[in-house]
């Protein structure tokens, strides 16, 4: 007698844990292999990597602290995370260059996504648009589900914010666990409605009110889309929903009101969320359509891809002739949308704005290729479902070749490259190789993705010869691209451009004498403040910087920095870049050399010489004190 097959629930369940063993196996070397191998990366990973530190060491868990100034520019959520790794013992032996406590909420957050992602495909499969009601196999569920994750993993956005010390992919991972959980929440009546009113508000301690307006978005727009906007809000239950994300959200808020005051209500509110999204602040002015580039750049070499899965996620059927389980394709897309249209009507525009979108597009992605491979396999009955998916196939490939190509030409193209804070990286880079283990990576899949199209356009729609695999295919030689070719050149990057600064840190800890300020002019970099555990005066190249200089050693006071008169501290201590030095105003102060490393020197002033320089410069009109103008993001 022939054993009993397993059941539709047991090979579910089996498939599901295999899927997020099988995202484990890739997010944990993709976001958390060499974390902390490589110092941080200026200018802002030190300042939230410092702020946690400083609560981990004060105890002071309310307020962060960079500089000895407060810092009000985020919500705490991802300084308390930090600061849990902060406060284990050992540090000098496992995180010695402080990266590994600072970058893990981004990595952890990153590999939450991923699982979250899996989880939701392979317990909720998406039939495909050819075959609306007929719901896939635990194999093709299995495989979707992968490559959603991938498609995220990859793209250039998640694999770079991920490994840095901000919050960005902290608010990214919570939105995105949120909005999953509000889905599910819609797709299965019995499943909770709290949870994603519960994580949110984790995501608006981590971010602040935009994590409110996305979510508001994406929901409104799916609920309008689907025709089901007022079976929606009966489901989700937004009004105990909102009270649930406050009683999360708004003690810490309450809190620094009631300690801060005024000055928290008008940075935090005043600039950071209202002036950011009403005008253009730190130069960020950018055209209306920049986030249509950063869409394409974003999903690289997926894009096309995401092209054609958003348009099929806003022509899904609405809610009257479809089960809510198989509404995810439109729910991305609204949530993707959300995001395009909330930061497009922003005055300021940054790339990292558009990481919430990520794993809204690798669902897309994902979800076109599985409608794609059903509709070959299947031509008759899928219609037009699969039309434009080799067109996809073909445009996909070849992105990996031109990107292919483009590496391999990088001997043309890499001495082009003019950074003034990395003379040498040019040299380094062609003589590493990385690059060119880079465009190996791209060529094989470039390979890969050609082979499987054309053996799929060469099957004439037979089952037989259109491969399930097709997407996966492109994107295992691309996490081999990041692991062998993107991290040794993260670490080249760092001896060149971050090493000179930790350097320059550990020379002024060996050579500062008691009560000597020390100063940083011309290339700001607040990793010397984290890694030299100093207060650090920032001034930049212009005259006025010397006269600020002068007047801020004896007048200006911070939390670890007193007023002192050049009779108590006859001396400073100033890193300088070499360009800066060359600047008559600066090369005038006749600093005695104490240290070089790549671009930076450590100088020794005397106060006496500055303050005569300083004064020389406002005599003559020729530099004004600019320090005390209003400034929200001084550090």
């Amino acid at each position: 007698m022939p054993p009993a097959r397993p059941s539709a629930a047991l090979r579910t369940t089996s498939s599901r844990w295999a899927v997020l063993l099988g995202c484990l196996a890739l997010g944990i070397p993709v976001f958390l292999w060499q974390l902390g191998d490589t110092g941080l990366v200026d200018e802002t990973p030190p300042r939230f990597a410092e702020a946690a530190r400083a609560m981990a060491a004060t105890g002071n868990w309310l307020t962060p602290w960079v500089n000895g100034l407060p810092r009000y520019d985020k919500p705490p959520l991802v300084y308390w995370l930090m600061a849990l790794g902060y406060s284990l013992p050992g540090q000098d032996h496992w995180n010695p260059l402080g990266t590994w406590a600072a970058r893990l909420p981004s990595g952890l957050a990153s590999i939450g996504v991923m699982l979250s992602l899996a989880d939701t495909l392979v317990r909720w499969p998406q039939p495909s648009q050819g075959h609306p009601t007929a719901a896939p196999s635990s194999r093709r569920a299995a495989l979707t589900a992968l490559t959603a994750t991938l498609a995220f993993v990859l793209s250039p956005l998640v694999l770079l914010w991920s490994r840095i010390a901000v919050s960005d992919a902290l608010f990214s991972g919570c939105l995105a666990v949120a909005l999953l959980l509000f889905w599910q929440a819609w797709a299965d009546p019995h499943r909770p409605w709290w949870p994603g009113w519960l994580v949110l508000g984790l995501a608006v301690l981590t971010k602040g009110p935009v994590a409110l307006a996305l979510a508001g978005l994406t929901l409104a727009g799916f609920g309008w889309r689907m025709g089901a906007s007022l079976a929606l809000w009966r489901r989700l239950r937004p009004l105990p929903g909102l009270a649930l994300t406050l009683v999360v959200s708004v003690p810490w808020y309450g809190a620094m009101l009631l300690v801060e005051g005024r000055p928290f209500w008008n940075s935090f509110f005043g600039y950071h969320n209202l002036q950011r999204f009403t005008s253009v602040v730190n130069q960020h002015l950018q055209p209306w359509w920049y986030f249509l580039p950063v869409l394409v750049v974003a999903s690289l070499p997926f894009t096309p891809l995401l092209g054609l899965g958003l348009g099929r996620g806003l022509r899904a059927a609405s809610a009257k002739s479809q089960p809510p389980s198989s509404s995810l394709r439109c729910f991305a897309a609204c949530w993707l949308l959300a995001v395009l249209v909330f930061f497009t009507l922003a005055a300021t525009k940054l790339p990292s704005y558009w990481l919430p979108a990520t794993p809204a597009a690798g669902l897309l992605i994902a979800l076109a290729a599985q409608d794609g491979e059903d509709a070959a396999a299947e031509a008759p009955a899928a219609g037009g479902a699969g039309r434009w998916f080799p067109v996809a196939q073909g445009l996909t490939a070849l992105v990996c070749g031109v990107l292919a190509a483009a590496l391999w030409a990088s001997p043309a193209w890499i001495p082009l490259i003019d950074d003034p804070e990395m003379p040498t990286l040019p040299q380094e880079l062609l003589a590493s190789g990385f690059v060119l283990r880079a465009a190996l990576c791209f060529s094989l899949a470039t390979v890969v993705g050609f082979w499987l199209w054309l053996r799929g356009l060469g099957s004439g729609g037979s089952s037989r010869g259109q491969p399930p695999g097709w997407l996966l295919g492109l994107q295992l030689p691309l996490v081999a691209f990041h692991l062998v070719a993107v991290l040794p050149m993260w670490h080249l990057g760092d001896g060149v451009r971050g090493r000179p600064v930790r350097v320059m840190a550990a020379a002024v800890t060996r050579l500062g004498r008691p009560g000597e300020r020390l100063a940083m002019v011309g290339i700001l970099k607040p990793s010397l403040h984290y890694y030299s555990r100093r207060v650090v005066l920032y001034e930049g190249t212009s005259t006025d910087g010397v006269a600020n200089l002068s007047d801020r050693l004896r007048s200006e006071r911070r939390r670890h920095l007193e007023p002192s008169s050049s009779t108590a501290s006859p001396t400073v201590l100033v890193v300088i870049d070499a360009a800066t030095a060359a600047l008559p105003h600066w090369r005038q102060l006749d600093g005695t050399p104490l240290a070089t490393s790549g671009i930076y020197r450590l100088w020794r002033v005397d106060r006496g010489r500055l303050d005569q320089q300083a004064g020389s410069l406002l005599g003559s009109g020729k530099a004004r004190i600019s320090w005390r103008d209003p400034h929200p993001e001084r550090y």
